[in-house]
């Protein structure tokens, strides 16, 4: 096969799958809430040093994750308690130590949390059992924070070794987001049973159209009002998943979050849209498509 985890077919000859309570575009907000290390290398930069040469610390790209975190949490958070929104936080569970704040006032929203490693560090160049350790203890920290353990994982960049999905499965987990290959959850195989490969976004989401594509002002919010139209017309007769990918320090910057406050009323006005977690997802696909034997 192509993909050696998720069997190919066209995303049209799968049995449609029921609406969920009564809507049939499942929008699932997804706020990357991430520690970036000051003594270690940047995972992204907003802007390049002098003469190319880099140093650590990185005050400048530094302080760019830092400002998401003290004012662009905020934001978020204000936004969707005055609209009644449910959300999913893929969440590094080096946030705990790092912006306990922020790691409470997620909780006390009753946001979903989604392993997202302990750091925001790829895990795809992990030697022996390095990965599978940084996994382990990255859903224990979540759990002892919020006293639930995590059902679902979303890697830092989206970045896997092979072992990844054997490696979550093995530690009981649900689902993982990292495999973005349709707009409906799909059954992956794993050494220790099947995983639900849940729908992400490398369209709609901050991180690519600001930070790495470079986009202006504007193109997010463009983006979903065409991508809502068409999964509108498309979910007559199957629903779609709609997953927004979120990062405080880009979507909730000043001069970009009346966009974001702006995609959520558009989806808010749709007949057609629910606000789901990840959680509610992968219970309605597992409930609806159990796995082949």
């Amino acid at each position: 096969m192509a993909n050696p985890r998720i069997p190919y077919r066209f995303s049209t000859s799968r049995a449609p799958l029921p609406p969920l309570n009564g809507k049939r575009v499942l929008v699932h907000l997804v706020v990357n809430v991430e520690h970036w290390q000051f003594d270690r290398a940047m995972p992204r930069t907003i802007i390049t040093p002098p003469h190319g040469q880099g140093s650590i610390p990185d005050v400048p790209n530094f302080s760019w994750a830092d400002y998401g975190m003290r004012a662009g949490m905020p934001r978020i958070l204000d936004l969707f308690k005055s609209r009644g929104l449910p959300a999913s936080t893929s969440f590094n569970a080096g946030v705990v130590d790092a912006y306990p704040q922020a790691a409470e006032a997620m909780l006390s929203a009753g946001w979903e949390f989604i392993g997202h490693g302990l750091h925001q560090k790829a895990i795809q160049n992990s030697d022996g059992d390095a990965e599978a350790d940084m996994i382990a203890a990255a859903l224990d920290k979540i759990t002892a924070f919020t006293g639930t353990r995590p059902r679902g994982w979303l890697s830092p960049g989206l970045r896997e070794s092979e072992r990844t999905p054997d490696l979550l499965k093995a530690q009981g987990l649900d689902y993982v987001c990292d495999w973005v290959v349709d707009d409906v959850p799909s059954w992956m195989t794993t050494a220790h049973g099947p995983l639900v490969a849940m729908p992400y976004n490398l369209e709609i989401n901050d991180s690519i159209i600001y930070a790495v594509e470079r986009h202006a002002t504007g193109e997010m919010e463009k983006r979903l009002k065409h991508t809502l139209a068409l999964f509108e017309q498309e979910s007559a007769t199957a629903p779609r998943v709609l997953a927004i990918g979120l990062h405080p320090h880009l979507i909730a910057v000043p001069h970009r979050f009346h966009e974001l406050v702006a995609m959520v009323d558009t989806l808010a006005a749709s007949d057609s849209v629910g606000f789901v977690t990840g959680s509610q997802l992968c219970d309605w696909f597992t409930t609806a498509s159990p796995p082949e034997a």
